[in-house]
């Protein structure tokens, strides 16, 4: 995996401008902040983004994949401005579960999410070696 940083740019904090790889991908649909059984423990952010990320780590294993393979994770968020007042709290679970691997991301504000009560969603890609 070979992070690219184009020379004279600033260093992105929590993330990375692109990532080049190859061998098997690995998709992982939007997850929101539900357990395995699809019921919110918590309407709190932080607590949705952990079980989110939680949800992510699992279903990678399930393909024998960590989470320093993935190469790309987008973020959905319901409120921007709740996530950046929080972003340091999202950040110490980010590293906690995902560890101080930073793929290419977005993060958006969206209207509404499909599960009522959702707060977040998170998709990622990841790529195993060949």
């Amino acid at each position: 995996m070979q992070f690219l940083q184009p020379p004279g740019w600033v260093r992105p904090k929590g993330y990375s401008n692109g990532v080049v790889t190859s061998g098997r991908m690995v998709f992982v649909a939007g997850q929101v902040g539900w357990d395995e059984n699809e019921k919110f423990q918590t309407d709190d952010l932080v607590g949705q983004a952990r079980q989110a990320l939680t949800n992510i780590v699992a279903i990678l294993a399930q393909a024998d994949a960590q989470p320093s393979n993935i190469v790309r994770m987008n973020w959905y968020l319901g409120d921007a401005a709740e996530y950046n007042a929080r972003l340091a709290e999202i950040g110490a679970v980010y590293r906690e579960l995902i560890g101080k691997h930073f793929p290419a991301m977005t993060a958006l504000q969206v209207a509404g999410f499909v599960e009522h009560g959702a707060k977040i969603e998170i998709e990622v890609t990841a790529m195993l070696p060949a």
